[in-house]
C-alpha cells in the first residue's frame, strides 16, 4: 500500500558512525572514490490530491504516528516523510522496520477484511482475480502517496500475462525522501510481505532509482530479500546524507555504510 537517511529536524543521520548493527543504509566506493547514483532528468510528478486523498493521507499519517510514537511539526506530505524516516530510526534492524511498516499497514483494514480476502478471493482463478482487483484498488487509491500511476500488463513466470500491474510514473515518495533504504525498508519490502502474508496476493514490486519510476506486479512471487538485486543499490546522489557521507570520508576517513 514495502535503509536510509534523511536528516530530521536535528535527529542525527542514520548513515552514521553510531549506525545500528546490520541497519541498512546504502553508499558506493571504488579505489578511485566514491560514487553515487544520479537520477535522469524527467520532469515532476504532478498529482493534485483531493478530499478523499487527504483522508487517506491523514489516515495513514495517523497510524505511522501511533506506531513510531513521534509526531513531525510540518504539516501533510513533508510530515509524512519525516516520521517516515523517524520510523527508520527506531528499529535496531531493517527487520524491526519492515515489521513495524507491515503492522501499520494492516491497521488500515479491518482485520475480517483481510481475512475474508485471502480465505475466498484469493483462491479464485488461480490468483488471478484477486491479483487484478488489488492492482485496480492500488492504481485509485494510492496516488496521494506515490503520484500518477495506471492499470498495466505484466508476465508471469509461466510465460502468460494478467492486467495485474501498476506502473508508477514517478514515485513522490521515493522523490521525497530521497533515500534508498527508506523505498526498500518502509515501503517495497514490507509491501510485498503484506499482500502476500495477510491478502494471499504474490507482489513483487520493482522500483528505478534511475527515474524514480515504479513497476507493481501482483500475481508475482518476489524473491527472498536477501537474493533481492534492489539491495545493490548505491545511494541516490540527490540524498542529503550520501554528501555529508563523502565529505566526512575524505576528511576522517569514514568507510560506507555496511549493508544487509
Amino acid at each position: 500500500m514495502k535503509a536510509v537517511g534523511i536528516v530530521v529536524g536535528g535527529v542525527p543521520p542514520l548513515c552514521s558512525n553510531g549506525i545500528r548493527k546490520r541497519q541498512f543504509c546504502v553508499s558506493a566506493s571504488s579505489s578511485s572514490g566514491p560514487k553515487t547514483v544520479g537520477v535522469a532528468a524527467a520532469p515532476k510528478s504532478e498529482y493534485k490530491p483531493g478530499v478523499i486523498d487527504d483522508l487517506f493521507l491523514n489516515l495513514f499519517r495517523t497510524k505511522l504516528v501511533q506506531e513510531v510514537g513521534w509526531e513531525s511539526k510540518k504539516p501533510g506530505y513533508d510530515g509524512l516523510i519525516e516520521v517516515a524516516n523517524r520510523l527508520m530510526m527506531k528499529g535496531t534492524t531493517n527487520s524491526d522496520t519492515i515489521e513495524a511498516t507491515v503492522r501499520i499497514l494492516r491497521s488500515l483494514f479491518p482485520p475480517f477484511l483481510l481475512e475474508l480476502y485471502k480465505m475466498l478471493i484469493a483462491p479464485i482463478g488461480g490468483g488471478k482475480v484477486a491479483a487484478i482487483m488489488v492492482a485496480r484498488v492500488t492504481a485509485l487509491t494510492c496516488q496521494w502517496l506515490m503520484g500518477p500511476c495506471k492499470v498495466n500488463s505484466v508476465e508471469l513466470p509461466n510465460g502468460t500475462s494478467w492486467n495485474s500491474g501498476v506502473h508508477v510514473e514517478r514515485c513522490k515518495y521515493l522523490e521525497e525522501s530521497k533515500c534508498v533504504g527508506i523505498c526498500l525498508n518502509t515501503c517495497k519490502f514490507p509491501t510485498q510481505t503484506f499482500f502476500k502474508d495477510h491478502m494471499g496476493v504474490p507482489l513483487l514490486m520493482k522500483p528505478n532509482f534511475a527515474d524514480y519510476s515504479c513497476q507493481f506486479k501482483f500475481g508475482v512471487l518476489p524473491p527472498l530479500p536477501e537474493d533481492d538485486t534492489v539491495l545493490k543499490e548505491p545511494c541516490l546522489e540527490a540524498c542529503p546524507n550520501a554528501s555529508l557521507r563523502r565529505m566526512a570520508s575524505r576528511n576522517k576517513g569514514v568507510t560506507a555504510c555496511p549493508k544487509t
